[in-house]
């Protein structure tokens, strides 16, 4: 197999998951055209969001379990037309009933086979020794699919005359990407590229799963999944406002920095992916100092004085935005050190999932208590939190790595 191949065949899976996760989260982007175009509230556009929380939840397990008896290739090429066909349908509806049955329905064909299928392809694709490297340059290709398709859809909107018909345009836009996703995956992905080639798709039995659950591996795994979730990606938003707030520059120029943390150092994913592979060899051992590094930036918020420059605050905010997506754009490679077997990953991954992405349901009620408590004052305890979660994700690292290196004295002793 070339390496271009297996290039070609990353890229495609980054296609596939950064075009597919669009529709469900149409409101980062175009907030105010969805509520004009599918005549809801912003509550009602709150539950479409709840619903599809809710059901993803309940799917990820039985979905990697199904992923792990069926051709990953075509649960992916499956999910990805699935996903195509309800957008398409979505452009052509309007009220909350109708659109509340769709949001659920996204949760099926965006979560149910297609995320246990996308990691464990990733992880069949990739040699033990470039696992760090193959899911940065997975996560290269989703962000950079992101913002491209969200570019294309923003620009072919200006032919719409309204808010409804600029929403329907941006929709179409965007079930056109999970179509040519599709074709992608059909072209490049093949299972030749994959490393162990004596997986068969019948091999995963049902009694594996209790085998998968009394592994204190794979808990662990999923805590390095939440804490790299938590502080890697999701918690760092919290510099949005409280450059606002706390700070006091501008909206905008708070916008302009947040975009920078949250998508442009996805750039840097497969660089961190090749420190993990290339000069540590270990993706535990990269992740424990990314944690330390995290753990001293949120701790290190509270010791800013007040009198300290406001520029110098607003470039600080983006070292964890740094960091974060170094860790987080690798964050499922360490799966490689955890010893779990790929023919069980789909489920492993439905597992770490559920927990992983758990913060989602309880994080932010509590940040915003803690902020219309306190106001300014709340964000001390958000960086606590964030600071206590990089050190839980410290320690869970130290664990995998302690893991790793007893198998392979087993191994060298074998």
């Amino acid at each position: 197999m070339s390496r271009m191949s297996k290039y070609l065949a990353i890229l495609s899976l980054g296609a596939a998951g950064g075009s597919i996760y669009l529709i469900p989260y149409i409101r980062y982007v175009f907030y105010d055209w969805q509520l004009e175009a599918l005549g809801i509230t912003n509550t009602q556009l709150g539950t479409l969001s709840t619903a599809y929380a809710i059901g993803c939840m309940l799917l990820y397990i039985p979905g990697g379990m199904i992923a792990d008896r069926l051709s990953t290739k075509k649960c992916i090429m499956a999910s990805l037309l699935a996903t195509t066909v309800l957008t398409v349908i979505l452009s052509f509806v309007s009220g909350y009933t109708i659109t509340l049955g769709i949001w659920f329905l996204f949760a099926f064909s965006t979560t149910f086979v297609f995320w246990g299928s996308l990691m464990k392809t990733i992880r069949m694709i990739a040699t033990e020794e470039e696992q760090g490297f193959m899911f940065g340059l997975y996560y290269l290709g989703n962000g950079v699919t992101g913002a491209i398709v969200n570019s294309v859809a923003l620009q072919l909107s200006e032919m719409g005359i309204d808010g409804t018909a600029k929403f329907g345009i941006c929709v179409l836009t965007y079930a056109a990407s999970t179509f040519v996703a599709a074709i992608l995956v059909y072209i490049f992905v093949k299972e030749r590229l994959y490393v162990d080639t004596t997986i068969k798709i019948n091999e995963f039995k049902m009694d594996q799963v209790k085998g998968v659950l009394k592994n204190p591996t794979v808990w662990v795994f999923s805590l390095i999944i939440f804490s790299a979730y938590t502080v890697g990606y999701s918690g760092g938003t919290m510099f949005t406002p409280y450059l606002t707030e706390v700070v006091g520059i501008t909206p905008e120029e708070s916008g302009a920095l947040s975009i920078i943390r949250t998508y442009i150092f996805y750039l840097l994913a497969p660089v961190s992916g090749f420190i993990a592979d290339k000069l540590f060899r270990s993706t535990s051992r990269w992740f424990m100092i990314l944690f330390t590094i995290l753990a001293l930036l949120y701790f290190g918020v509270l010791a800013i004085p007040s009198t300290a420059s406001v520029t110098l605050v607003s470039y600080y905010t983006l070292l964890p935005g740094l960091f974060g997506l170094a860790l987080y754009g690798i964050m499922f490679s360490i799966a490689s050190e955890t010893r779990i077997p790929a023919v069980v990953m789909g489920t492993a991954v439905g597992i770490a999932s559920v927990i992983g992405y758990s913060p989602d349901f309880f994080m932010w009620t509590l940040f915003g208590t803690w902020l219309d408590k306190f106001g300014g004052e709340g964000y001390t305890y958000v960086f606590i939190y964030l600071g206590v979660v990089s050190v839980v994700g410290i320690f869970a690292s130290f664990y995998i790595r302690r893991r790793a290196v007893a198998a392979q004295k087993m191994d060298v002793l074998e």
